[in-house]
Parts: C-alpha cells; sequence; structure tokens
C-alpha cells in the first residue's frame, strides 16, 4: 500500500522490527542480521528459538505472542520476521495470524525445504495431541525473502530432505524437472545448491531447479488457497507421511518420510498399471541418486491403512490419491482397492 509505505518511510518515528528466528540460524548468521538492523538505524527485538517438530507446538506461539506484547508494534507498519526453516515458518505465521486477528508477517527460509516449500503459499501451524499440523489457519506473508546462500551452512541430509519436495513437484507436474533431478542430483548435493560460474557441465542447475519447483507449486496453489477444491496434486507424499514422521520422530525428517510415502505410491501406480516397470525403477532410482529414503520399517501395512482411514475424514470422504500416470504426469484416483495397495506393498517390502 502506496499510502501506508510513506507514512512508514516518512514518518519521524524509528522503524522498528521484530525479528523470530531459529537458535541454530542464530549462531550462524544472528551477528550479520545484527548488524544490518543496526547499520539501517532499526530499533528491534530478536527472539531465538529452537524451532523442531517436537517443540512445534501451541506454548511456543503462545511464546512468541508474549515477547510481541513486550516490544509493542504497530500491526499496520512493523511485520514480524521469520527466519528459519519450514517449522520456525509455520509458528511465526500462526503467532502473527492471532496477534490483533492478524498482523503481517515476513518469511525468509534458511533450508531448501521451506525455500521451496513452505515460503510458497498461505498455510501455518502446529503439531497438536501427537497429530501433525492440527492447529492452524490461511495466513500468506505480506512477501517471502528467498536467499540461496544460506542453503550453503545447512547438512548434506538437510539438503537431501529438501530434495524430497522438489521431486514431489517434479513427478506430479514436470518431467524437466525430473530430468533435471536424475541428471544434476549429485552435483546439486555435492554444491549444496549454490550457483558457479565455472560449472558449464551442469549449467545454473541450482537457479533452474528452485525456479521450476516454486513456479510448479505457486501454479498449483494460487488458484486453491484456501482449499476450498480438495483434490490437490500437491497431497502426493503427504497420505502415509504425516502418520509415518510423527511416529518415529525424530529419526526421519519431513522430506524423507514424503519420500517413503512417495516412494510406496509409485508401486501403487504401477500395480494399477499407470506407469511401466521402467517408469517405477526410474522414479525409485532417482530417489536413490538424491540420497533419499525409499522404504521404512515404521511404515507397516497397519500403520498406513490407518493413514488411509484418517485422510478419509479430511478429505471429505474421498481417499483422493494423486498418483503419477507417467513421468511428469499425476490424476487423482478414489478407486484404489485395498487389494491394489496390499499387493503394492508386498512388491515394496520385498524389493
Amino acid at each position: 500500500d502506496p499510502q501506508q509505505l510513506e507514512l512508514a518511510t516518512s514518518s519521524k518515528r524509528r522503524l522498528r522490527r521484530f525479528i523470530v528466528i531459529d537458535e541454530v540460524v542464530d549462531e550462524l548468521y544472528g551477528s550479520k542480521v545484527r548488524e544490518y538492523f543496526e547499520e539501517n538505524n532499526v530499533q528491534y527485538k530478536i527472539l531465538a528459538l529452537p524451532t523442531t517438530e517436537e517443540t512445534k507446538s501451541m506454548d511456543l506461539v503462545l511464546n512468541i505472542l508474549q515477547e510481541v506484547q513486550n516490544f509493542s508494534i504497530d500491526r499496520r507498519t512493523e511485520p514480524i520476521i521469520a527466519i528459519g526453516g519450514g517449522v520456525c515458518l509455520d509458528i511465526v505465521g500462526l503467532a502473527a495470524s492471532l496477534y490483533r486477528r492478524r498482523t503481517p508477517y515476513i518469511r525468509v527460509p534458511t533450508t531448501l525445504l521451506s525455500y521451496v516449500d513452505a515460503s510458497v503459499g498461505a498455510k501455518n501451524g502446529v503439531n497438536f495431541l501427537q497429530c501433525k499440523n492440527k492447529l492452524g489457519g490461511y495466513t500468506p506473508p505480506v512477501a517471502s525473502f528467498l536467499d540461496r546462500s544460506f542453503i550453503q551452512s545447512i547438512p548434506r541430509r538437510h539438503i537431501s530432505n529438501g530434495l524430497g519436495e522438489i521431486l514431489k513437484m517434479a513427478l506430479m507436474k514436470h518431467k524437466g524437472l525430473f530430468d533435471l533431478l536424475k541428471g544434476h542430483g549429485k552435483y546439486l548435493l555435492d554444491t549444496k545448491f549454490q550457483s558457479y560460474g565455472g560449472s558449464a557441465d551442469h549449467g545454473d542447475a541450482a537457479l533452474q531447479t528452485t525456479r521450476i519447483a516454486i513456479e510448479t507449486m505457486l501454479e498449483e496453489l494460487a488458484p486453491n488457497l484456501w482449499e476450498d477444491d480438495l483434490d490437490r496434486l500437491v497431497d502426493f507424499g503427504h497420505l502415509i507421511s504425516p502418520e509415518l514422521e510423527m511416529r518415529v520422530l525424530p529419526s526421519l525428517m519431513h522430506g524423507e518420510a514424503v519420500n517413503i510415502d512417495m516412494a510406496f505410491m509409485t508401486y501403487v501406480a504401477h500395480v494399477r498399471g499407470l506407469i511401466t516397470n521402467e517408469e517405477k525403477e526410474q522414479i525409485i532410482q532417482c530417489m536413490r541418486g538424491l540420497e533419499l529414503p525409499v522404504w521404512h520399517s515404521g511404515c507397516s501395512w497397519s500403520l498406513i491403512k490407518r493413514a488411509l482411514t484418517e485422510r478419509l475424514k479430511h478429505s471429505g470422504g474421498q481417499p483422493r490419491m494423486p498418483l503419477p500416470t507417467g513421468l511428469g504426469v499425476a490424476e487423482i484416483f478414489n478407486d484404489t482397492s485395498e487389494e491394489t495397495l496390499e499387493r503394492a506393498y508386498k512388491l515394496w517390502v520385498r524389493d
């Protein structure tokens, strides 16, 4: 809003910002963040918190809101800034949506997963009663600032974790993105998604991969921001994984749990005759190349059945199962029999 912008910049009042930063990110980048605000003569409060799946709770949201209240922000012109991974962005988004009914906030993702996933869209939330994101809402940020240089400091496993969500978009919507991951996966892991001028063999694979992943995600989310339509291709990998992830915490990261779900569903698609054996093998080999798990002992047949029953409760009584029908193309199915699922499960376990 140009009027608000003019008011904020012409005001005699000093600029003020409330920042929530993940405590690990604060150790790495906190001094630079503080330096930035000091150089720009901004009065600021930085709240460094442990933001993990285990701490992703309403208690942490209330802790943030107590500090916001103490700092006292103008809810029109002083957005809350979240700097961290997906959990941090989710928690701060929920806190901002509750404070004075809606306070603007800005997302600054610092992991690959949050860069291509949590930074896009309107959702926020916290875990509740051992259920993933059971409490939450739809309040989009006023902006997401994307800077890949944050990703260079995260461990290799976290890069692989983010590649799980990128692969999801490739399998559902973009054969070219799948080919990029298949051809450059190891390079992206080795270089931690940084761009180097001297890598002619790979072009700027990091920029291409992240840009396509975000664009395809936006294509899918933007027309259905509030999830009025429950048929969502972006739910691929998210039918069984919420149950699995919460059950085995903290042994699996989000993108890893999603990939295990996608691996099983790839077998379901094959057993249904939607993809060939060669396509199934290409998908599984790509997953292995991205150093993602394709199976987990915690993903039992009983857990799968329980997760799919839970799915029915939240998707209008239909499974709404996204499945690949080729490489980079997909459809949503409501007619997969239990017999087909069990056959796919046995084949998956055997392999």
